[in-house]
């Protein structure tokens, strides 16, 4: 294909996309109502145990603006099977076979993760509101505006999200030869306390089995991006060896591992 060509079909596919993304707005619109409604419970909560916490608007369109921001994070989320494919319908001619293989095996396990690791910060949120705050004196009042709790509330999702994603950025770069699998397991000791500390500060310190609950997946996950790293390696280091000694030179790297 002429570069022209490559950029009419980047055209086309957008535009596909767009229309996705605009049929999940219409969804999302209607859904907005209740997806706020859990969002703000927390808060709610907070003042109906004698505490003054409310969500403020701070001008007359933050209304409108936050729900439509809510409805667009919902859009995103339902269009994402199409506008991933057509991501990946755009970039598939140029990859070689086994590249093809790693991007289905990429994509096909970070968008599941991504999206169970955006569900457990869902389920966290609540906790997380009323740790913080737990930091300000009782006789003062908890009042927020609605646009900057939702981008707290969003960024949270993206950011536990993400967190479930990392084991399989860290075997994407295994397989790309960035990083050895031991590596990875060496640093077992300070994976685990990053994800202790965040599942501390995520739930509260009397709830051990919240806390118990988000950290055990993400410390499985970490083990098995370590196991089928460790297990591509020594696919390698074989492949390799077997090259080599057909030159009579041997490759000590998976003695020593």
């Amino acid at each position: 294909m002429t570069l022209g060509e490559h950029l009419v079909e980047f055209r086309n596919r957008l535009i596909i996309s767009a229309i996705a993304i605009a049929v999940g707005l219409v969804a999302g619109w209607f859904l907005s109502d209740w997806v706020w409604d859990v969002l703000r419970q927390p808060v709610l909560d907070i003042d109906a145990i004698g505490r003054q916490a409310t969500i403020a608007y701070g001008d007359v369109t933050s209304g409108f603006d936050t729900k439509v921001q809510i409805a667009l994070f919902i859009a995103i989320i339902i269009a994402s099977p199409v506008w991933l494919y057509q991501i990946w319908a755009f970039l598939v001619p140029g990859l070689t076979r086994r590249e093809k293989w790693y991007a289905i095996g990429f994509v096909g396990s970070a968008v599941p993760l991504f999206l169970l690791g955006a569900y457990a910060g869902w389920l966290v949120i609540p906790n997380i509101v009323r740790l913080l705050a737990s930091f300000q004196p009782e006789e003062d009042a908890f009042f927020l505006t609605a646009r900057s709790y939702l981008d707290f509330s969003v960024k949270l999702l993206l950011a536990v999200g993400a967190g479930f994603v990392m084991p399989v950025l860290l075997v994407a770069l295994n397989f790309l030869g960035v990083l050895r699998g031991t590596s990875i397991l060496k640093s077992w000791r300070g994976a685990i306390l990053a994800i202790i500390l965040f599942a501390g500060i995520a739930t509260p310190a009397a709830d051990l089995m919240s806390m118990f609950l988000l950290a055990s997946p993400m410390v499985v996950l970490y083990f098995g991006a370590a196991l089928i790293a460790i297990l591509h390696d020594r696919i390698v280091d074989r492949r390799r060896n077997a090259e080599l000694q057909e030159y009579g030179i041997e490759d000590s790297r998976e003695v020593a591992e």
